[in-house]
């Protein structure tokens, strides 16, 4: 059994990729010290335990209702969470695939109207969380969820994320939570990543 279970995986393009939309300063903030220690965090609770040969999958799902495991969940959560929202993101605006283009338009009424919902979602979210495509029976949603908490907890397929605690825009944005969302949705979503999860998917 491993000690160190956990890594920070590798981010999919450059520290500079995402700028000026979010900065090498932020990327370097949010992911280097933010993500970092929440790997270091998680591979210290779960030191010789049983889920230290879990996937995080596994962890998230194993404890999400154990209030004394609150402290794994929030810290597995996270790394899971930071992860996809990493692959959530791209250096230049991409398109959706036919199939999930049309599923778009089948729930939301076209692209511009569900970046206006997504936005509008996640802008609502109190305090620290996330906004989410997800992909349930079929159907797309758009989710919010507090702190650590994620939809894959709850058996649904996560397609995208994007990240609204303040740590992800203060730095470029600082409390102007709505123009660091506009920025995102409009120019930065990964629909590459969120069309090959809902192949997966559905």
């Amino acid at each position: 059994m491993s000690a160190q279970p956990f890594t920070l995986p590798p981010l999919p393009w450059a520290e500079d990729a995402l700028a000026p939309v979010i900065s090498k300063q932020t990327i370097e903030f949010h992911y280097g010290k933010h993500h970092a220690a929440y790997v270091n965090n998680l591979n210290g609770l779960v030191a010789g335990t049983d889920m230290a040969d879990m996937s995080l999958e596994e962890i998230v799902r194993k404890v999400k209702d154990q209030p004394d495991k609150k402290g794994i969940f929030n810290n597995a959560g996270q790394v899971w969470n930071h992860t996809f929202f990493w692959n959530s993101l791209a250096p230049s605006r991409t398109e959706p695939s036919k199939a999930l283009a049309e599923k778009i338009d089948e729930a939301f009424g076209g692209m511009a109207q569900f970046e206006e919902q997504f936005i509008k979602a996640a802008t609502a979210q109190f305090g620290s969380g996330w906004a989410w495509l997800t992909l349930d029976g079929g159907k797309l949603a758009i989710e919010t969820t507090s702190n650590a908490d994620t939809p894959m907890a709850h058996g649904r397929k996560c397609l995208l994320t994007v990240d609204v605690w303040e740590h992800a825009y203060y730095l470029d944005y600082q409390n102007r939570r709505p123009d660091f969302l506009k920025a995102v949705v409009g120019q930065r979503l990964n629909w590459k990543f969120a069309s090959e999860n809902f192949e997966a998917g559905s």
